[in-house]
C-alpha cells in the first residue's frame, strides 16, 4: 500500500458510505462476526481505504512498467494489487460488516453517490476554479454529473428490489482513461488535496462495489455494481490520477511503494493490531498482524525489483550561462 493513503484525510462519500448501517457481516461469512469496538472499526475503515487505493495505484504502476518493458515489475505490481483487494480488503470488509443485503448495499451506495454529486465534487470544482485549475474544475464537475446518474440508477434498482416491480437499470460503461507518467497538472495546494481525497474515494468505491457485486442475490444488481465500479476505477480514478501526477517512472513508483509498505508493516498495522487486541477484537488483531507481515514481504519484493533496475545515466552538468 502507499504511505499517503494511510495518513490521508478522508472526506466525502467514502466515509458516508462506510458509516451507513449495512446490517451485519458479509453474506459470504462462514460464521457471524462480532461487531468490533469503535476504535477497531475506525482502524478497519482506514486500512480498507488504504488497501483499495493501493490496488488502484499499483495497477497504474503495472501499466507504466509494461510501457518501460519491465514485465517482471509489472507482474509484481499486478500480483500485489490482487492481494490488497482480494485478500486484505476483502477480509477487513468482512470484519467491519461492510456488506449487507442487496437493498442495504444499494442504500449505502445511494448515500455515497448523492453526497459526492451534490456536495463533495461541486465543492472541489469551485475550489479548483478559484485556484486557477480549470481542467481539474471541469473534471470534478463531470464527476459530479456521473455520480448523480449513479445515484439515480441505484435508487431505481432499490425500488425494484424492494417492491419487486420495475427493472434494475443497465450498468454504465466506463470511458477508460490512459494514465502516462507525468508531473501534476494542477498548481493550487487545495486542488492537490482535493484530488487526493477524490482518488481515495474512487478507489474505495471500486473496491466496495466489487464486494457488493460478488455477494449480490440479484444478477442485475451485481451487473449494475460491477459496471459502476468500472467507471469509478477506469474513468474517475484514472482521470484524477493523471491530473495529480500519480504515476512516475518505474523507479519512482517502486520507491514510493516501498515507503508505503514499510510504513504499514512497521507502524500502522502493528499499532492497529495492538489496539484491537487490547479491545478484545482478536480476529481483527490477527488480520492486522497478518497484513503487517504481508506488507513487509511486499516491501522486500519491491526493493529487489528496484535493485535490479539499470542505473540511471548521470545527467550532464548544466551549461554555464555566463
Amino acid at each position: 500500500m502507499i504511505t499517503s493513503f494511510a495518513r490521508a484525510v478522508v472526506t466525502g462519500a467514502f466515509t458516508v458510505a462506510l458509516s451507513v448501517p449495512v446490517g451485519g457481516a458479509l453474506a459470504a461469512s462462514a460464521s457471524p462476526v462480532d461487531p468490533p469496538s469503535p476504535q477497531t472499526q475506525k482502524d478497519l475503515e482506514q486500512s480498507m481505504r488504504g488497501e483499495a487505493f493501493a490496488n488502484a495505484s499499483y495497477r497504474l504502476y503495472a501499466a507504466q512498467a509494461q510501457r518501460e518493458k519491465l514485465p517482471s515489475v509489472a507482474r509484481l505490481f499486478e500480483r500485489t494489487a490482487n492481494v490488497e483487494l482480494g485478500e486484505h480488503f476483502k477480509e477487513e470488509a468482512q470484519l467491519s460488516g461492510l456488506v449487507g443485503s442487496d437493498a442495504e448495499n444499494l442504500r449505502a451506495a445511494v448515500a455515497g453517490e448523492t453526497y459526492e454529486s451534490r456536495q463533495m465534487y461541486p465543492g472541489f470544482a469551485r475550489q479548483a476554479k478559484a485556484g486557477g485549475d480549470s481542467r481539474a474544475a471541469a473534471r470534478f464537475s463531470e464527476a459530479a454529473r456521473d455520480e448523480g446518474r449513479h445515484a439515480r440508477a441505484f435508487e431505481a434498482a432499490l425500488r425494484a428490489v424492494e417492491s419487486g416491480e420495475g427493472t434494475v437499470p443497465k450498468p454504465p460503461k466506463a470511458d477508460k482513461v490512459r494514465v502516462p507518467q507525468g508531473p501534476p497538472e494542477v498548481r493550487a495546494q487545495q486542488t492537490k488535496a482535493d484530488l487526493d481525497a477524490a482518488l481515495h474515494g474512487e478507489g474505495l468505491a471500486y473496491a466496495k462495489y466489487q464486494q457488493y457485486a460478488e455477494h449480490a442475490k440479484d444478477p442485475a444488481v451485481a451487473k449494475l455494481f460491477r459496471g459502476t465500479s468500472d467507471v469509478e476505477l477506469h474513468e474517475h480514478f484514472a482521470a484524477e490520477a493523471k491530473l495529480a501526477g500519480l504515476v512516475g517512472d518505474t523507479r519512482a513508483n517502486l520507491t514510493k511503494a516501498i515507503a508505503g509498505e514499510q510504513y504499514e508493516s512497521r507502524t500502522m498495522y502493528p499499532t492497529f493490531a495492538k489496539r484491537a487486541e487490547a479491545a478484545g477484537d482478536s480476529q481483527a488483531a490477527a488480520r492486522f498482524s497478518n497484513n503487517a507481515e504481508d506488507e513487509a514481504g511486499h516491501a522486500r519484493a519491491f526493493q529487489r525489483e528496484l535493485d535490479r533496475l539499470p542505473e540511471q545515466p548521470e545527467q550532464p552538468p548544466a551549461a554555464d550561462s555566463q
